[in-house]
């Protein structure tokens, strides 16, 4: 009997093993991505791993959600990155005009990333539309800030694809300006739900997942109206708190090695695992392998550079960087973004993300090569991505966590 209870309780756990992991849908472009590569023992592997099955791993880090196709730092962005099997979700936080936290890229960015232009509230922002000159060529511009309204307000908008359209007359045609390589099928008038910082709490709660809040820079003087940094960078991690979340599963990030310090000092248990985020635009500003013993010296445990100060060419192929090298030999950790943000990989070569590299891109295959790099020889624990089913695929094809 009791051989009989136990085999109930294996086949009972493993149907939940089996329905967490069915949960996990990856969609074509993995695959598609593997079909693209030139032949190699990497891609053998990878086709060999197709069928799955396939489960959540914390190596893939949604990157605003699923920022590729979804209007990002919305419900249905952080929903699709969590069915990718995204580990870990980032919140972008910044604070309205009422000093309430919500999840933007930029304080400065509803312009771009919203429709408050098509709406009432267009009247509020800091620099009103102003269409293309083309006597003196000057762009179309605007600056919609989240300090311009309050959390109420900004709850009324719907987030749209983040781009514009420099050549625009009108404000309709400022806010159609999506990248081609993008889609809009997924930015509506019912949906593109804008989120609170709270209420991506909760939401990442209920998806089951790790949690990457990036404190973000103010467009305004601070203090703003007596709210300080120091007093900006507490409340959001007061809001975990409140939250119930424990410090083990928030990855508390800022490009400010103030705001990093202060959690680390004030908020230890949060501080063990804080990201620096290292905003160098080219190899040139990268930091010198001592001022990386002293991020290490002040209790900074994992920096966070883009990805193309990880890696470099050796002989036409790609390996990991001098710089990637002295961070782990400073005995730091590392995190890297962004992975599936460079738009059509044989027409860009990668852009900016892949510049140290971009002679050796050849097809949209080779983001998988580069993600085998990043894992193998450059030895990162985790990877922001527009799309994390990429990450996902290549994680659990590769064993990771």
């Amino acid at each position: 009997m009791l051989k009989v209870i136990c085999t109930l309780i294996l086949w009972v756990n493993a149907g939940f093993v089996a329905a967490a992991e069915s949960d996990v849908q990856l969609g074509p472009r993995p695959f598609f991505l593997v079909s693209q590569m030139q032949a190699s023992l990497l891609k053998d592997q990878l086709q060999q791993c197709s069928k799955g099955p396939f489960r959540k791993t914390n190596f893939s880090i949604g990157h605003r959600g699923a920022a590729l196709m979804f209007p990002e730092h919305t419900r249905e962005s952080y929903e699709a990155a969590a069915k990718m099997g995204a580990g870990v979700l980032e919140c972008d936080v910044t604070f309205t005009k009422d000093k309430e936290l919500v999840c933007r890229h930029a304080q400065n960015d509803l312009h771009t990333s919203t429709n408050i232009l098509l709406t009432p509230l267009a009247a509020k922002c800091s620099k009103p539309f102003q269409p293309y000159n083309p006597v003196n060529q000057t762009p179309a511009s605007a600056e919609c800030r989240t300090s311009d309204i309050t959390l109420a307000e900004f709850k009324t908008l719907r987030g749209k694809m983040d781009g514009f359209n420099p050549l625009a007359k009108t404000a309709q045609e400022y806010v159609a300006g999506t990248p081609s390589w993008r889609t809009d099928l997924y930015a509506g008038p019912t949906s593109g739900t804008l989120m609170s910082h709270q209420e991506s709490i909760l939401l990442f709660k209920q998806l089951g997942v790790k949690m990457t809040p990036e404190l973000k820079e103010a467009a305004v003087p601070m203090p703003f109206d007596g709210f300080s940094q120091q007093q900006y960078a507490q409340k959001m991690l007061d809001e975990y708190k409140t939250a119930g979340v424990m410090p083990s599963e928030v990855f508390a990030q800022s490009f400010h090695e103030a705001d990093v310090l202060y959690w680390i000092k004030n908020e230890p248990e949060f501080g063990k695992q804080v990201v620096f985020l290292d905003g160098a635009a080219s190899v040139k500003e990268l930091p010198s392998l001592d001022t990386l013993k002293a991020y290490k010296a002040n209790g900074i445990q994992i920096v966070a550079p883009p990805i193309f100060a990880l890696l470099t060419l050796e002989n036409g192929k790609i390996a990991a960087s001098a710089y990637a090298k002295n961070i782990k030999a400073a005995g730091l950790e590392i995190i890297t973004w962004s992975l599936e943000r460079s738009g059509v990989m044989a027409s860009h070569k990668g852009g900016w993300y892949f510049q140290s590299i971009n002679q050796a891109i050849h097809n949209e295959g080779d983001i998988l090569l580069v993600l085998d790099v990043l894992a193998k020889d450059v030895g990162i624990r985790g990877i922001f991505s527009d799309w994390p089913a990429t990450v996902t695929f290549y994680a659990n094809c590769m064993g990771l966590e």
